[in-house]
């Protein structure tokens, strides 16, 4: 046997030893939600041998002894599922969240899991409405809007949800662009108990001003499919910044006034019709209308200039279609961004009648 070979057989021993025993996890992190003082609190993690050999789990270290843990103590063949127990007891009030080592022949590091809640004097339920429905979860609301972010905001918007299923579930936000972070608490919910969405934005992560759409999806549990009546439309505007403007550049800027900010279309059985705005530069200096966009589909809107000298006046035409609109999830609105400082943000309320 040549150098060469000795060499490649060495690498591919190792490569077998290190994937001969390896831990699988559902999920690491189990939020276990609001929690009752002094009611302890117990969560199954569901964990799998997914090596090729078998695995043995030799202790078990928690952060502290508020914390118990239980584990098979016999060996796992390769391949088989296994659970892992673990009880809080819940004797200190507010955040908590307890991390479990598992030490096994499966690396000479541990195999960390976590629990994390909320411990309540009190837990008290949403006692709003359930109005909208996502297959077998039902949620206080369908869309998402963050409205007034400043670069650097991060956010936050909650959506409560309540499993309408028989079975337990573990909801999940897919499809999340890199400005968007979720979270549910708590990570299991039983049939007919309550839970939370919450919607993170990192405002650093939009790229332009004005307003940035997307849409997530919240599915029943991880690796569930993603379908229309799953669909969440979040949206984001983002201001632009004038706080570095000295009190000379604040009393000449330029200052944006509209005839109407909110339209009302009698569409009196039309499928179309066309109202129209007046915008007027009633400033000292050149309003710059850099972004104009529309909160839902169903609108088109035309902007014969978008500079205006002081005293110097816009047409905005807005035609709206009554059929995309009827099946609007969200307010029909249109947005424009300008460089007024008292006014950077303009929203145009449209109603259909």
């Amino acid at each position: 046997m040549n150098k060469k070979t000795i060499i490649l057989s060495a690498l591919a021993m190792a490569a077998i030893q290190a994937s001969a025993q390896q831990i699988t996890a559902k999920h690491e992190v189990i939020d276990c939600g609001n929690v009752a003082y002094e009611n302890p609190v117990t969560v199954k993690f569901e964990l799998k041998n997914s090596g090729h050999s078998a695995l043995q789990i030799n202790k078990v270290r928690t952060s502290c002894g508020c914390t118990t843990v239980e584990y098979p103590k016999g060996s796992i063949p390769a391949g088989d599922a296994f659970t892992v127990s673990a009880t809080y007891d819940a004797q200190q009030m507010g955040h908590f969240k307890k991390d479990i080592g598992l030490y096994s022949n499966a690396s000479d590091k541990p195999f960390y899991l976590s629990i994390r809640g909320v411990v309540m004097e009190e837990v008290v339920d949403f006692s709003g409405n359930y109005p909208y429905t996502f297959v077998n979860i039902r949620a206080d609301q369908n869309n998402i809007e963050f409205d007034d972010v400043n670069r650097g905001d991060r956010p936050m918007q909650k959506i409560h949800i309540l499993n309408g299923s028989t079975q337990p579930i573990s909801p999940t936000v897919m499809h999340l662009p890199p400005y968007l972070s979720a979270n549910v608490s708590p990570t299991t919910i039983m049939p007919g108990r309550q839970g939370t969405v919450s919607v993170i934005l990192d405002s650093k992560k939009l790229r332009d001003y004005g307003l940035t759409q997307t849409s997530v999806f919240l599915g029943m549990f991880p690796g569930d499919k993603v379908s229309p009546e799953k669909e969440i439309p979040v949206s984001a505007v983002l201001l632009p910044a004038f706080t570095e403007m000295t009190e000379s550049q604040l009393a000449n800027a330029p200052q944006v006034r509209l005839s109407q900010e909110n339209v009302d279309f009698v569409m009196n059985g039309k499928a179309k019709k066309t109202e129209t705005i007046t915008i007027e530069n009633v400033g000292r200096s050149d309003l710059n209308i850099s972004s104009l966009q529309m909160f839902t589909s169903g609108l088109k809107v035309k902007l014969n200039k978008t500079r205006l000298l002081p005293n110097e006046t816009a047409t905005l035409k807005i035609t709206a279609e009554a059929k995309t609109l009827r099946g609007a999830r969200t307010k029909p609105r249109v947005l424009m961004i300008t460089n007024d400082p008292e006014k950077s943000k303009v929203v145009i309320n449209i109603n259909i009648k």
